[in-house]
């Protein structure tokens, strides 16, 4: 029975999948993508304006900028202040929420679809008209510098913080979203101005609209509100993809604790990248899971680790592989050496049929995951769409997941798990 799993799961992978896309899409005169998913069922509309403001793109000097004007981007518009927004979106029962992260800055609305004229009143106003009163932004200001204070006693946080300094040194992934205690202190209301004038605009802007909603309807109430949005005349900023692997680096940060965190981690591939799903079975075979071999070797065999996995973390200018693990400080070298040896080993012996097929058979299982909500699916296609990798690329992944062979990921394995290419952060004690 055992041996007959494999062939069981291959077949479930194999069978075929539909090839229609999970949403339609158009670009509107003045340059804006719009993207609509009809679901008839659902009776809440949920839509993400997206905009290339994120942390990606500020000033070296300004880190936390984009975080603070997405947090501010709700406290006032030109017609309301940020509590009469909120009165007047939480009478229907909806949300209206807005944040940046590293590649974006995203206002996202979620409204029963007969209020829907109402709740895309709101959104375009946060969008097109925000005014970041100066009251909003000291109390913004103390938010996150407390945040960031309370962040620090959070050794993942210090520990992926000081990982991504050395795997993208240089380049604006090396920073951190939020900004630091210091920089975030600096900004002023004329920084967000500045910042949102600058990267708010039509032709590098997302938006869709997912739920009971028709796509000429969709179309129809956007173009009401956006269309009159100028595209400028000036070409947007871009941001340069971050540069090849740097050599390894390595950095202890000393906390009295009584266990420690280890991150290891390099550069890795985007998923336009063919080594992209080789590389994400790979890592689910070394650390995906509780079938996983380093869960195998270093948590239930050897009792050396509370936590251990790997994953892939793409993003638009870059990407990165990480192993993290939580361990007793005694144990930090023996589970650095079980890492290692376990990186060696995917690139020395091809992994089994039984691995393998689970490892698709997770991938494949779990993505509905990622759409089973509207707002799921306004975050996927809005990511698609920024990434590139288009709206059928839902059925792509599941396909290219269940074509992945055993050589594949030896292959993978081989280019991307040398250990000697691996930056090294431990947090805790010096063992």
């Amino acid at each position: 029975m055992v041996r007959a799993l494999p062939l069981l799961l291959l077949l479930l992978l194999a069978a075929p999948a539909s090839a229609a896309p999970l949403a339609h899409r158009e670009v509107l005169p003045n340059g804006i993508v719009l993207l609509v998913a009809e679901r008839p069922a659902v009776p809440i509309v949920a839509t993400r304006v997206f905009l290339r403001a994120g942390a990606a793109f500020e000033p070296p000097d300004r880190g936390g900028l984009a975080s603070l004007t997405g947090a501010l981007l709700t406290r006032g518009t030109a017609r309301r202040t940020g509590p009469e927004i909120d009165s007047a979106i939480e009478f229907v029962g909806g949300g209206l929420e807005a944040g940046a992260g590293r590649d974006g800055l995203t206002a996202s609305l979620a409204v029963l679809k007969r209020d829907l004229a109402l709740g895309l009143d709101l959104l375009a106003e946060v969008v097109l008209s925000p005014t970041f009163p100066e009251a909003e932004l000291r109390r913004k200001v103390a938010e996150i510098q407390a945040a960031i204070k309370r962040s620090e006693e959070s050794p993942s946080t210090l520990a992926g913080r000081a990982l991504t300094r050395m795997i993208f040194p240089g380049h604006p992934y090396g920073r951190p979203v939020e900004g630091t205690r210091e920089s975030v202190g600096r900004l002023t209301r004329e920084d967000v101005l500045a910042f949102y004038g600058e990267h708010a605009r039509p032709d590098t802007a997302v938006i869709a609209v997912v739920g009971a909603v028709t796509i000429d309807v969709a179309r129809r109430e956007i173009l009401a509100r956006f269309g009159g949005w100028t595209r400028p005349s000036s070409q947007p900023p871009a941001i340069p993809q971050a540069p090849g692997t740097p050599p390894p680096g390595s950095e202890g940060i000393k906390r009295e604790l009584t266990q420690a965190t280890i991150l290891l981690g390099r550069q890795a591939v985007r998923q336009s990248h063919p080594d992209y799903f080789p590389l994400t079975v790979a890592s689910y075979v070394l650390g995906g899971g509780s079938t996983s071999r380093l869960y195998a070797r270093v948590r239930e065999e050897g009792g050396l680790a509370y936590a251990v996995g790997s994953y892939v973390n793409p993003g638009r200018y870059g990407a990165s592989f990480v192993v993290s693990a939580q361990t007793r400080t005694a144990e930090v070298p023996k589970v650095l050496d079980t890492i290692r040896a376990e990186l060696t080993r995917m690139a020395r012996e091809p992994v089994s049929e039984l691995e393998l097929a689970l490892a698709k058979s997770y991938l494949i299982g779990s993505f509905p995951l990622r759409l089973d909500t509207s707002r799921k699916v306004t975050d996927f296609i809005v990511a698609v769409e920024v990434l590139g990798l288009g709206l059928d690329y839902a059925d792509r992944y599941k396909a290219s997941i269940a074509g992945v062979s055993a050589a594949d990921v030896m292959r993978a394995a081989a280019t991307y798990f040398a250990p000697g290419t691996f930056s090294r952060v431990v947090v805790g004690e010096a063992p």
